[in-house]
């Protein structure tokens, strides 16, 4: 069955795929790519400012010069779904920059945008299973580690290859200094005692929005919440384990390793909370 979706390129809106770039273009060859991805559930479409914002910051960082600024993109966004079924529909919504002139560095003056709007309906908080990845998230100086780059994806999917070659749906990846990082896709949360806690910023992986938006809920909902230093033996002890990312929002981790989980309190309280927080928008 054929899923609902529309792209935005050059101008004009298309129901069918739009050729973006070919070999002769930076982005094809050099990887100077950068995305965002946002998400309408059921028409509502939470924290789509900061995600607009945040794709134009990580264009910058990849020395590209966007031409549209953060509520263009919106109204973009917002004119797209219009074109599209609503109703009980979900959407995914992927925003692009990239270069098409450069050699070695991108040309600034070829930034372009595109949008791809899809439907993709937003996944049943069933628990998913993880397991220890051996590989690692890059510091800053490795890496752009303060983008959401596409040059980034190749270790997220070795980490993803590896785990499903070992029959778990995802993996928890490690920063460089060999504490826990977040998950493959999205960040990570552990509970001990009712207390939320969830990795500190070390500038090895995003500080993810729904991440924040989640982390002002629950303690506006009066939950304990910390950003620490967590070891791996912290999750493995956890009373609970969940994570918070675009694509599930907030889903709970029924199994670590070989230790089953239970869907504890706080995750189930954490999705009820962004749930209503994303229908209101």
């Amino acid at each position: 069955m054929s899923r609902a979706e529309i792209t935005w390129f050059d101008g004009s809106w298309s129901t069918t795929k739009v050729p973006l770039i070919g070999a002769t273009d930076h982005a094809f060859w050099m990887a100077s790519t950068v995305f965002d991805g946002a998400r309408s559930i059921q028409g509502h479409v939470p924290d789509i400012a900061a995600h607009s914002e945040r794709l134009i910051r990580s264009a910058v960082a990849l020395g590209m010069h966007p031409k549209i600024n953060r509520e263009e993109v919106e109204s973009l966004v917002c004119e797209g779904l219009k074109r599209l079924p609503q109703g009980h529909f979900d959407y995914y919504i992927k925003m692009l920059f990239f270069c098409s002139d450069g050699f070695l560095l991108p040309d600034p003056a070829s930034t372009a945008l595109a949008l791809h709007i899809f439907e993709s309906p937003l996944p049943e908080d069933s628990g998913f299973s993880a397991t220890f990845s051996q590989f690692r998230r890059p510091e800053p100086s490795m890496a752009p580690t303060d983008a959401k780059a596409s040059c980034l994806y190749p270790n997220t999917q070795r980490v993803l290859r590896d785990a499903t070659a070992r029959g778990f749906d995802g993996a928890v990846v490690l920063g460089p200094d060999g504490h826990v990082a977040e998950f493959a896709v999205a960040n990570l949360w552990i509970v001990r005692d009712g207390v939320a806690m969830t990795p500190e910023l070390n500038g090895a992986f995003l500080n993810g929005i729904t991440r924040q938006r989640v982390m002002a809920l629950l303690r506006e909902d009066g939950i304990e919440v910390r950003e620490v230093r967590l070891t791996p033996t912290d999750v493995l002890e956890a009373d609970e384990l969940f994570s918070t990312g675009n694509h599930g929002k907030v889903l709970h981790c029924d199994r670590i390793e070989d230790r089953s989980l239970p869907h504890g309190p706080v995750a189930s309280r954490a999705r009820e909370l962004y749930m209503a927080y994303a229908l209101s928008c």
